[in-house]
């Protein structure tokens, strides 16, 4: 080649897009015009007027040498080497040749000299490109400005794509159009769903374009989306390679992968395969500047902002060439009627090719007039699905050939057959016991050559796809996993008997229950029970009556609640409920461990009515079955019942219940035993939300002192039982003490527990608020700020402990004057409770009485007022009048009355709030001090100079011995600030 060739024409066939553009741009860079012109080797095949035709224009051409031009067929294969041949001779000066393949290159080609690109380096493949032509091509020195396509050997930074099918055939159309489809928005998300019938290639399609195009992003991920669980698993793992998010729930760590990916100015790539179930799935589509492709059978995705590719079977040509490639020793001649006898489904071709392969001496003829004519039942094969007889007798061929020639391998498909389809865990099988699997398989699996074997020839005779992974010894390769059509799946399991049926759901459970960790609540463990859940239901583990598959499903759902996936584990649970019920009866103790975690998950999905049903339910059926009113599974189903009442606002039920069942449990059990400490504390929490707080510390201190007498001081129910008591010592009024209580109790959470576990979180919280009532508003601020921020990254902004804290955030930020931020996060959290509980909920009503305290500050009275006077009715319809939470409403209405004028209506408020506080808490309770101070306020405002002035120096007397002189709240009686309530929920 000369310097002086400033034209070139760089001929590629599809697959090899990404060395194109980058030869591309390395040659633009250089001061080359160049001509990038794609050959299909499908629609062109290769004549010596190809290479002419481009060799008219001015320049040199650049072969690109890959798979497609070396090894496409046979036939073409010849072409090209005659091709080459006669034109090489007369045009050797402006021909040049790269290779990007590792096959041996034919002799014609040989004499091109190509320069290999594969398996160097960018800097030195940019150097041996550009030497073609000349040019000494500069080593890179410090950081290239501007956007460069990424080198193609080198994977984008963030990669979990399955490996590439070398295999891969055709799609030029629906590729292109696919890229151009997903590229045609410069801003905003651009979703496209490639859909079609099974078989059709769309996961295929799928990988190959994110490998084709790869160099175009900077993240691709790839989400195995058959199963909810599955899918959110893999889409919230991204949140770790994008070092966003923490904290144990998949919510949060996907909503941080969201903002990280709306607000990234990488260039992404997000993939769904398999996404059927469009409505539980879409919540996993981001909102930014980034690209989804979807994989499923389903156009429903178009109501979901996706546009929909459809992907046609292959047409004849493409059948032919990938035919030929997959069975080398077919003529085109061959393939053609065996694609038309599999209607050039791309599934059915790649099976059949692949047995094809496997028995060479078969004859083709004989092979398509089985297909043609023949049935499942000719291969001993009896299918009972609705597939099409071309699957059905393909698959039985393939199956019953298995069974003859490979014995060994025909039974490990029986038991794959019981696992997902999506994911087989090969690797879990090879290391199960060997008394779990049957014996021949035991054997096999134990020689890792056999396994191998075994493995190969399913993936050869039946077209699975195997993934490798590093060996335990990081020097060899082995399968982990692999992956099975789902309609092949359907058809091995409908196929078996019911006797091979038994022993594969028996087998494949006994796997999964040696995979069982055992300990759902560890995050060391969670990646293996992500893995195992996906297999619970098609190996027949949720309707097991062996007590150690029913153990593995419960700890999958206690997996599922700490990962806040409730909508499956009630799933999960639901359906093992109904089996078990059916045969181990409604009081077995494992039927009744189900379903308190059914109850669980309907309580933690806000379903608070569905759960008291359910525990409801299980006391029902207790007592139907005889069972102690006293006995431990009573007393358990009491506690759940009670959690679930709490949630509801039946506090006055939920005390009772809790008052009865400790009692029962005391007696039954004993005062120290783990039970009736817990029912106990339940009692105590009860009692706190009724608004008897005394009653209640006395519960929570005789806790404490027994978990520091059984437990010691720094076990977790410990410092939680100490965090109790500060609470209610703080809801007293007793703020010196609390915080005192609070400061080493929030010290020591530290030192046990993670700084951001769920316990230390809520110990921060107290703390931030015990300081807030002594005065130290910058400090509380900072922390509350810190807490908040904290939740809302581990828990997500609705979750109810998030809520918790932004109810009384919101109100610090309102004592710091930050009005309108208050305001802001005081009606999102309004509106969340309302949205969670229903606008009858105390919570609801209370966090929307904070919104009126904050309307009033903005000078926006005739609003407060009015929303003032709904929460004040409604907290008295939900609680009573006489609740401590409808006495501090009132006090908040009286100051709305006063300042839109109504002074007579604030002072007959706030005489009959003085009154209950009186009778509910006593005279020098804070709330009961304030609200007399309010009165103070509206008396004198009313001319009543005499009883103003008496009942203001009171309630200045009672402040200041419980305070002191110089505490800020006796300060503001003094100068006349209107006092108020501000609604704190409570931890239940």
């Amino acid at each position: 080649m000369t310097e002086d060739s400033e034209h070139i024409t760089v001929v590629f066939a599809g697959q090899s897009e990404r060395w194109a553009a980058w030869v591309e741009e390395e040659l633009r860079t250089a001061g080359f015009g160049t001509r990038l012109v794609r050959w299909d080797p499908l629609r062109r095949p290769p004549e010596g007027s190809a290479l002419t035709d481009l060799l008219a224009a001015p320049g040199c051409v650049l072969l690109m040498l890959d798979d497609w031009y070396l090894r496409f067929d046979s036939g073409r294969y010849r072409a090209w080497v005659d091709v080459l041949r006669a034109v090489l001779p007369e045009h050797r000066g402006r021909l040049a040749a790269l290779s990007v393949t590792t096959r041996p290159l034919p002799e014609p080609v040989r004499a091109l000299d190509p320069v290999e690109l594969r398996g160097v380096g960018r800097d030195e493949a940019r150097r041996r490109l550009l030497g073609l032509f000349g040019v000494t091509a500069p080593r890179s020195g410090g950081v290239e400005l501007g956007r460069r396509l990424r080198f193609p050997d080198d994977l984008p930074p963030v990669w979990n794509v399955p490996r590439r099918n070398r295999g891969f055939t055709g799609r030029r159309e629906s590729l292109e159009r696919l890229h151009a489809m997903l590229t045609a928005r410069s801003d905003g998300t651009s979703i496209v769903a490639v859909h079609g019938p099974a078989g059709v290639g769309k996961t295929q399609l799928a990988m190959e374009y994110a490998h084709r195009y790869a160099g175009e992003y900077d993240i691709v991920w790839w989400v195995r989306a058959a199963t909810s669980t599955t899918a959110r698993e893999n889409l919230a793992a991204l949140a770790g390679r994008l070092r966003v998010g923490d904290g144990d729930e998949l919510g949060p760590l996907i909503d941080a992968v969201h903002a990280a990916l709306r607000t990234t100015g990488k260039r992404w790539l997000l993939v769904l395969d398999g996404a059927e179930d469009h409505e539980r799935l879409a919540g996993l589509l981001p909102d930014g500047p980034g690209h989804v492709l979807i994989t499923s059978h389903r156009t429903a995705w178009s109501a979901h902002g996706a546009d929909l590719l459809k992907i046609p079977c292959f047409d004849r040509v493409e059948s032919v060439a990938y035919a030929c490639r997959r069975a080398a020793r077919l003529t085109e001649r061959e393939a053609d009627r065996l694609a038309e006898a599999l209607e050039d489904l791309p599934l059915l071709i790649d099976q059949m090719a692949a047995w094809l392969d496997a028995h060479p001496t078969i004859p083709v003829s004989r092979y398509v007039a089985e297909i043609r004519d023949g049935s499942p039942s000719v291969f001993g094969v009896l299918a009972n699905g609705d597939e099409p007889r071309p699957f059905q007798a393909v698959w039985a061929m393939a199956v019953n050939t298995l069974h003859e020639d490979a014995p060994e391998a025909h039974e490990l498909l029986k038991l794959l057959a019981y696992f997902s389809a999506d994911v087989v865990p090969v690797r879990l099988l090879q290391s199960a016991r060997s008394a779990d699997l049957p014996p021949h398989l035991a054997r096999m699996a134990a020689e890792p050559s056999s396994w191998n074997s075994a493995l190969r020839t399913l993936s050869e005779s039946t077209a699975m796809w195997l993934e490798y992974e590093t060996g335990p010894q990081a020097d060899t390769l082995t399968v982990g996993t692999l992956r099975m059509h789902r309609l092949f799946h359907r058809f091995v399991r409908e196929s078996l008997p019911p006797e091979d049926r038994e022993n594969a759901s028996r087998t494949a459970c006994r796997v999964l229950v040696a995979a069982d960790p055992r300990e759902p609540t560890q995050p060391r463990h969670w990646a293996r029970y992500a893995e195992l859940i996906p297999h619970l239901r098609p190996s027949g583990a949720l309707e097991s009556e062996d007590e150690d598959v029913r153990r593995l499903v419960l700890n999958c759902v206690e997996y599922l609640r700490m990962r806040g996936e409730y909508r499956e584990g009630w799933a999960i649970s639901r359906e093992a409920l109904a089996h078990w019920r059916a045969t181990s009866g409604p009081t077995d103790r494992m039927v009744l461990v189900a379903a308190h975690q059914y109850a669980n998950m309907l309580r933690r999905m806000g379903r608070y009515a569905d759960a008291e049903d359910a525990g409801r339910a299980v006391l029902k059926s207790l007592a139907a079955a005889g069972a102690d009113e006293s006995g431990i599974e009573t007393l358990r189903a009491l506690n759940g019942l009670g959690g679930t009442l709490m949630a509801l606002a039946k506090y006055d039920e939920a005390g009772d219940l809790y008052e009865r069942a400790a009692g029962d449990a005391a007696r039954l059990l004993g005062d120290r035993v783990p039970l009736t400490l817990s029912l106990r504390t339940n009692l105590a929490t009860a009692l706190g939300l009724q608004g008897r707080y005394e009653e209640s510390l006395d519960h929570h201190r005789a806790v404490l002192r027994a978990r520091v007498a059984v437990l010691g001081g720094k076990n977790a129910l410990t410092l939680l039982s100490a965090l109790n008591t500060a609470w209610m010592l703080r809801l007293l009024g007793r703020y010196a003490e609390a915080l005192a209580i609070q400061e080493q109790n929030t010290r020591l959470h530290r030192q046990v527990l993670d700084r951001d576990h769920s316990q230390s979180l809520q110990a921060e919280h107290n703390l931030a608020l015990c300081l807030r009532r002594e005065g130290e508003l910058d400090a509380a601020r900072a922390l509350m700020r810190s807490v908040h921020e904290r939740l809302v990254r581990r828990r997500g902004r609705h979750h109810p402990e998030t809520l918790l804290v932004a109810t009384d955030y919101g109100m610090l930020l309102r004592g710091a004057g930050e009005l309108d931020e208050a305001l802001d996060l005081a009606e999102t959290t309004a509106r969340l409770y309302v949205t969670q509980l229903g606008d009858a909920h105390p919570y609801a009503i209370g966090a929307r009485d904070n919104c009126a305290l904050i309307l009033r500050d903005i000078g926006e009275r005739r609003a407060a007022r009015s929303l003032a006077e709904q929460t004040l009715e409604r907290m008295n319809q939900a609680l009573g009048p006489g609740h401590l939470w409808s006495i501090g409403c009132a006090m908040n209405t009286a100051g709305t009355r006063a300042a839109t004028g109504d002074v007579p209506g604030a002072v007959a408020l706030g005489r009959d709030a003085l009154e209950r506080a009186r009778r509910r808490v006593g005279g020098d309770h804070v709330l009961t001090v304030n609200v007399q101070a309010g009165l103070a306020l509206d008396l004198r405002a009313a001319g009543e100079m005499r009883e103003a002035d008496r009942l203001e120096a009171d309630a200045l007397r009672r402040l200041a011995e419980a305070r002191g002189e110089d505490h800020p709240q006796t300060r503001y009686m003094r100068e006349g600030v209107r006092p108020y309530w501000d609604f704190e929920p409570q931890p239940y």
